[in-house]
């Protein structure tokens, strides 16, 4: 398995398998029989993406695509997407996927940050154009609308149950603004000018 420092998995005695929670800017992959990736979603995205050969897949959980920052530069937390994606898929390739056997699974982009401009339509956006450009065939999805929902991702086959929440049941759109806002603080880091 290999995934983001946060990602810990713990065995749940009901399910009889091993889960890891998959939180936002975190990401894990594992060909592992009783594994079992979960995240919930709100304005978020979590692409699922696995080889239907090799029996190899990972998820990962993002808040924003590709948005130019405050000053004119991409901070880290406006690059995070195209991130979270090219490590997702590398992380893949690097563990014995070959892409060509590649295929993607999206969710989320819900709308539950009112004061943002549709950052869940902009996350569909770009994550269905990433995997266009990359040439990673997407086969289902989920996306958009006003719901939360709650993912559960077999890596190892593919497999994904969704159920969508209640939108007030979950304080979920009040931790993606708290998310958000800590990103945007964060000053970038590891910029270049050129001039």
């Amino acid at each position: 398995m290999a995934a983001s420092p946060r990602v810990q998995p713990h065995w749940d005695s009901n399910r009889r398998c091993w889960v890891a929670p998959v939180g936002p800017g975190e990401f894990c992959v594992s060909s592992e029989d009783t594994l079992l990736l979960t995240t919930l979603l709100g304005s978020c995205v979590t692409a699922c993406i696995y080889d239907v050969q090799a029996g190899i897949g990972g998820m990962n959980h993002f808040l924003l695509p590709l948005a130019v920052g405050e000053r004119g530069y991409r901070s880290p937390a406006t690059r995070y997407g195209a991130y979270a994606m090219e490590v997702l898929v590398n992380e893949l390739l690097k563990h014995g996927a070959l892409r060509r056997n590649l295929r993607a699974k999206v969710f989320g982009g819900a709308s539950l940050l009112e004061h943002r401009a549709s950052v869940g339509a902009m996350n569909v956006e770009f994550v269905t154009r990433y995997l266009f450009d990359e040439g990673i065939p997407l086969t289902s999805w989920d996306t958009g609308g006003e719901l939360p929902r709650k993912l559960e991702f077999f890596p190892r086959t593919g497999r994904v149950r969704l159920k969508k929440l209640r939108r007030d049941g979950t304080g979920l759109g009040r931790r993606e603004a708290e998310y958000l806002a800590s990103l945007e603080r964060k000053p970038p880091s590891g910029d270049v000018e050129l001039f």
